[in-house]
């Protein structure tokens, strides 16, 4: 892969790393108020506590879209790491080929749910809820694109790295 792109890719993942830090900002700020109104001034407000929730939501779903590699996502490191290079892309293969078809066919649904829930608001901040929801479309989409791109690199024979299991990491 050509270096301008790379640097472009590892660019637009240091701001999409940004984006995650400012909701992760964003999420402990709206706590802290939330403690100090109830715990200090005895005037418990619900819009902080909705916040942090849509934040959450938010973060998670941005993260594992943007932020979070491949080797970093959960998977059965013993198994994994314990068969060859060849039984290592044939169990990539399978399951990106997985990923894209459940995660391709529940699109249209997904599109058609969260479109439908413009007619939603949430209860303090009176945000449409198709605009809450939308980060799901946002992540599907890129997942798809993930594992598409993945599936490229497999299909070429790229061999996935295989887990070092000597060392352990929270993968943070």
């Amino acid at each position: 892969m050509p270096t301008s792109i790379r640097r472009v890719g590892a660019w637009l993942r240091r701001r999409a790393e940004n984006i995650a830090a400012g909701m992760l900002a964003v999420m402990f700020l709206a706590f802290i108020i939330q403690i100090v109104f109830r715990y200090l001034f005895n005037f418990p407000i619900g819009w902080t506590s909705e916040l942090t929730v849509v934040m959450w939501f938010w973060l998670v779903l941005w993260g594992s879209a943007f932020v979070l590699r491949e080797q970093e996502e959960i998977r059965f490191d013993m198994v994994y790491g314990a068969v060859s290079r060849r039984t290592r892309i044939a169990m990539a293969v399978v399951f990106a080929v997985a990923v894209v078809i459940l995660y391709g066919a529940s699109l249209k649904a997904s599109f058609s749910y969260v479109s439908f829930m413009k007619v939603e608001r949430s209860s303090y901040l009176k945000i449409r809820l198709d605009w809450l929801y939308s980060i799901y479309l946002i992540f599907l989409v890129a997942v798809i694109a993930r594992y598409l791109w993945l599936l490229s690199r497999l299909l070429r024979g790229e061999d996935p790295e295989a887990p070092d299991l000597t060392k352990v990491s929270s993968g943070l």
